[in-house]
């Protein structure tokens, strides 16, 4: 087998190269791309031009840093999504929101039907049933709410 490799060099580096890309897909970190993209294209320039063992070493070495520059440097121009402040919080994501009431508010307190549950809201004022509102805030687990133009 090592014949092989000797007398075919470039089949190493495709075959290498095959292996971490391989590799890669089953652990999917990233960190065996650039090293399986490196030795795919250090093995067909091995192929159309041969050179000795020492430089194809260097010629992987040097591509594989070359790839995982390029890509870092890609990465940090492409804008990154930010992670949502309110994910996983089912009150935030209701700030802004318009509901109307189904029930009135004594005393400025009350409850409101939002989805397939009922919140306690808060206003600063008493409001009657049909009034349109907004939640401005999230007081633990007490929506504030204020009327809301139509």
């Amino acid at each position: 087998m090592m014949a092989f490799f000797l007398m075919h060099p470039h089949t190493f580096w495709l075959s290498l190269g095959g292996l971490l890309l391989a590799a890669e897909m089953l652990g999917g970190s990233g960190y065996l791309l650039w090293s399986g993209v490196a030795a795919v294209v250090t093995g067909l320039l091995v192929w159309l031009f041969p050179f000795g063992w020492e430089w194809q070493g260097i010629g992987f070495a040097v591509l594989t840093v070359i790839a995982a520059l390029l890509w870092t440097r890609w990465l940090a121009r492409k804008p990154q999504p930010r992670a949502d402040a309110a994910l996983n919080q089912r009150g935030q994501q209701l700030i802004g929101q318009r509901f109307i009431l189904d029930a009135p508010l004594v005393n400025g307190r009350g409850h409101m039907r939002v989805g397939d549950g009922t919140w306690p809201i808060v206003a600063s004022e008493e409001l009657p049933a049909g009034t349109r509102v907004e939640v401005i805030a999230v007081e633990g687990i007490t929506l504030r709410v204020r009327p809301s133009p139509p």
